[in-house]
């Protein structure tokens, strides 16, 4: 008899088990992980990304195809140990559906081949900005919907040589590559313009201290090109105006943005004027981009007065999952393939214009030449000066022909 009862018992078990759903799809849930820069010398950064991610899930209701959304949230510190390590928990652990993320450059390519080994899940890139990220080996599960360095800085150089008369520069940028991709959109208008770089400064993510590089950069320059984010950014002006430095800039990407030019501790009238580059602007007149600005602001009255690059990326890739996710009714079975198939097509109306992918799943998208002004109430923001319309990952240049440049690096490209 306690045979037969325990018999009774493990079939029981079973058959409940065989009934229980073995996927959050099943219980009308889909999991969401993001993570950002929460720790280290970009934390500031990533905490807006993250402000992103929630406006977006805000604004649907934390549901999509009367499903409900749970989000789980990881910080990583810029390394890609600690992007992957995220990732891993997310994903094997908590066993999300969908990644949002990450931030920072090398993290991008660390989580972009994690992403080959998760078929399972789709992953979407926060506002990480490395350009092999998607240009070399991509993951067939890794979205990008936010430009990469290169793009960012469409037509930049062109304007600094041809507008600004900068034709001798020194570069200050971060040892890691989206610095190297970063500079490689700057220097390849920059260089065929006519424009010559003295010299290369690189430092590393984090770095406090910069009086050896301000004692280094040469009188008979123009200007210096400034690729440094968050306290990075903010240490090396600082010094540099401490020291009595007085020649221009132009800015990286992540320099002139909220999350410095909203800093405190440098003087502002030495950013006024800084040409820069970026796929937003913080004065753009359209409806999309005031709304977003305006429900940025309600819903974070604590955040930058104008959101930056940061929360705006993790909002456009958040929109994208959900939009999709809106089309396909909520499925994600087949490994996605419906959703995949989906976010391939589409093209997307974000804040900052349209947004379609390539065949890489890399954005194309308008960028804009901005400068720094100051508004009446003294605070500095982004001003456009020129749209670049649709700007794809070569620059326009034939894929062959741009792969050709090989890898961005220290010293590539050159500037001969």
């Amino acid at each position: 008899m306690k045979k037969a009862l325990g018999v009774l018992i493990i079939c029981a078990a079973l058959a409940v088990s065989l009934c229980l759903p073995v996927t959050s799809q099943a219980d009308g849930v889909i999991k969401i992980g993001a993570m950002a820069t929460l720790e280290g010398p970009f934390a500031v950064l990533g905490q807006d990304g993250m402000r992103g991610v929630k406006l977006a899930l805000q604004q649907w209701n934390y549901t999509v195809a009367g499903k409900k959304i749970k989000l789980y949230t990881m910080s990583t510190d810029a390394t890609p140990d600690s992007a992957t390590r995220a990732a891993r928990k997310l994903v094997e652990q908590d066993k999300v559906d969908i990644v949002i993320g990450p931030l920072s450059g090398s993290e991008g390519i660390a989580v972009k081949d994690y992403a080959h080994t998760q078929p399972q899940v789709t992953f979407f890139n926060g506002i990480s900005a490395a350009q092999d990220t998607t240009l070399r080996n991509p993951a067939p599960n890794f979205f990008r919907f936010t430009g990469d360095g290169v793009q960012f800085m469409a037509g930049v150089g062109e304007y600094v040589v041809q507008v600004k008369g900068y034709k001798k520069i020194v570069t200050v940028a971060e040892d890691y590559s989206f610095a190297y991709t970063n500079v490689m959109g700057f220097l390849l208008g920059y260089c065929k313009a006519g424009g010559k770089v003295v010299k290369r400064f690189w430092v590393p993510v984090g770095n406090k201290d910069y009086s050896t590089i301000v004692a280094s950069i040469p009188d008979d320059i123009d200007a210096i090109f400034v690729a440094l984010g968050g306290s990075d950014a903010v240490n090396f002006l600082s010094q540099y105006e401490q020291a009595g430095g007085d020649k221009p800039m132009v800015g990286g990407t992540v320099t002139i943005d909220q999350s410095v030019l909203s800093s405190k501790g440098r003087r502002k009238t030495y950013m006024i004027g800084t040409p820069s580059g970026s796929a937003m602007a913080d004065n753009l007149d359209t409806p999309s981009w005031k709304k977003f600005v305006a429900e940025y602001k309600a819903a974070f009255p604590k955040g930058f007065p104008s959101p930056s690059v940061f929360a705006w990326g993790y909002y456009v890739s958040t929109v994208a999952c959900l939009t999709a996710l809106d089309k396909v009714n909520g499925d994600l079975s087949n490994n996605h393939k419906a959703f995949r198939e989906t976010l391939s097509k589409i093209e997307l109306q974000t804040p900052s214009g349209v947004v379609r992918l390539d065949e890489n799943r890399q954005a194309i998208a308008d960028m804009f030449i901005t400068e720094v002004a100051e508004r009446p109430d003294g605070v500095l923001y982004s001003k456009v000066v020129k749209v670049v319309p649709q700007v794809n990952q070569t620059l326009g240049m034939d894929r062959k022909e741009f792969l050709a440049l090989g890898p961005v690096g220290r010293n590539n490209p050159p500037c001969n």
